[in-house]
């Protein structure tokens, strides 16, 4: 009767924490009429590390559209490539805008209306 288990199982209450995604932001580039193609074209390929032909692409867009995606980045990142861009356009004489704007929030839409 007094006998001791020969071992002792315990069980550990594993919690999985679920790690909240950050939230991504887009840096823009704003069309107007004078800084040059080319320029933006050196921009995304230089600050963005876009390929020539992807670079072209976003500025025909922007070219034709007055806005367009440079990249979407955390915002730390986002911020620091917007104002590069900005340095580099001023530093050059361009009026070349670059703004930052949260991207769309993954967790929204997961239980969110369509």
């Amino acid at each position: 009767m007094g006998e001791k288990p020969d071992t002792v199982v315990v069980h550990e209450a594993k919690t999985k924490k679920k790690l909240k995604k950050p939230r991504l932001y887009r840096v823009l580039l704003h069309n107007d009429d004078y800084t040059t193609m080319e320029f933006v074209v050196a921009i995304l390929e230089g600050i963005f590390h876009k390929s020539e032909a992807d670079a072209t692409a976003i500025m025909l867009l922007v070219h034709r559209t007055g806005i367009g995606v440079a990249g979407v980045f955390t915002r730390e990142i986002a911020e620091a490539k917007a104002q590069d861009a900005t340095q580099a356009a001023e530093k050059a004489e361009f009026p070349l805008l670059c703004t930052t704007e949260p991207d769309e929030d993954p967790d929204e839409e997961e239980g969110g209306a369509a």
